[in-house]
């Protein structure tokens, strides 16, 4: 744009002088004039200043001013290429240099704010309705899977293979509401291995005589997670046989919510343990055991209990019980 505007000035001054008819040796002195006030301090000022101002402030539309610096209006943005305005104005919320880092810092300060979206984790959330279909099994003396032991109560369940999840739904308390508008509150006890399939579980012949006749088989159902009122008032830490201080499996039993987590205190901090698919918590290298622990359930909210020594196969009661929800 530049050299165009000055070529024009050039072509301009070339015609005056024909017009006027100026003598020729009059021509050449004004030429050494203009010469003499080139190498002059200060010569060029005038024709230098304008170009000088075009390359400071390109001309809206230029295609020096539309490149990669700042994409035309109504193209998208390269996430990756910061704009050129991004320097200019870094304490403005609209430009990418000040946006990308205000997104990274709220993330980091948000998770300690929601604890309860780590250790969930799992398929069962807390207010979202399955469906499925019941089944009815004989439970015997209601111990399953997760271990529990006899149970005086037989309201209770095996959950299938893939909602029971490595042990995550042992203990949960679950409201089932038949398709024929019966409705019972179980708690899971069991697993009901492959074939079941998600969304299905497997009833104590007692939980489903509550629900249909067992002739029926099988019912179609849908089911929710219960934080229950009428959960034991405290919740108990039990040590798996053989457990020492070389090698130890905890259990817990009688917790109102699922538990999401368990971590031993250790030297150097908490340490999580893994879990088993028989609901125990296992420090294979013995760090931890019998130290203070600290266990999470399905919402985050965290517990820790003191004084658990390594009594292997010995409920031992706390004073703990998680919050109704």
């Amino acid at each position: 744009m530049s050299t165009t505007k000055h070529g024009a000035a050039h072509r301009r001054g070339h015609n005056r002088g024909k017009t006027v008819g100026i003598p020729v040796a009059l021509s050449a002195a004004a030429a050494l004039v203009c010469l003499v006030f080139a190498v002059l301090p200060g010569g060029g000022a005038a024709t230098g200043g304008p170009a000088g101002a075009t390359v400071g402030a390109p001309a809206a539309g230029s295609t020096a001013g539309s490149g990669s610096s700042a994409p035309a209006a109504g193209a998208p943005s390269d996430p990756a290429q910061p704009s050129a305005s991004a320097p200019a104005s870094p304490s403005s919320s609209a430009s990418p240099s000040a946006s990308v880092p205000a997104r990274a810092s709220a993330s980091a300060a948000a998770k300690p704010a929601a604890p309860a979206a780590a250790p969930a984790g799992g398929r069962i959330r807390p207010g979202v309705g399955y469906q499925g279909v019941a089944t009815a099994y004989e439970a015997a003396d209601g111990n399953g899977a997760c271990l529990f032991g006899p149970s005086g109560d037989m309201m209770i369940a095996a959950m299938n293979h893939t909602d029971y999840e490595t042990s995550r739904a042992c203990g949960a308390y679950v409201r089932i509401k038949a398709s024929n508008g019966a409705s019972i509150t179980v708690r899971i006890v069991n697993e009901c291995p492959l074939p079941c399939a998600p969304g299905q579980i497997d009833l104590s012949q007692q939980a489903f005589a509550e629900l249909a006749d067992l002739k029926v088989g099988r019912l179609p159902i849908t089911w929710s997670l219960l934080s229950p009122a009428d959960a034991p008032q405290t919740l108990s830490v039990r040590y798996q046989t053989g457990s020492s201080q070389y090698w130890c499996a905890i259990q817990v039993i009688g917790h109102r919510n699922p538990v999401a987590a368990l971590e031993v205190q250790t030297g150097t901090g908490w340490r999580q343990l893994p879990r088993t698919g028989y609901n125990y918590f296992t420090a294979a290298d013995g760090k931890g055991c019998g130290a203070r622990i600290r266990i999470t359930d399905l919402y985050g909210e965290q517990l820790t209990v003191d004084g658990i020594a390594v009594r292997a196969n010995v409920v031992q009661a706390t004073p703990v019980q998680f919050s109704r929800h």
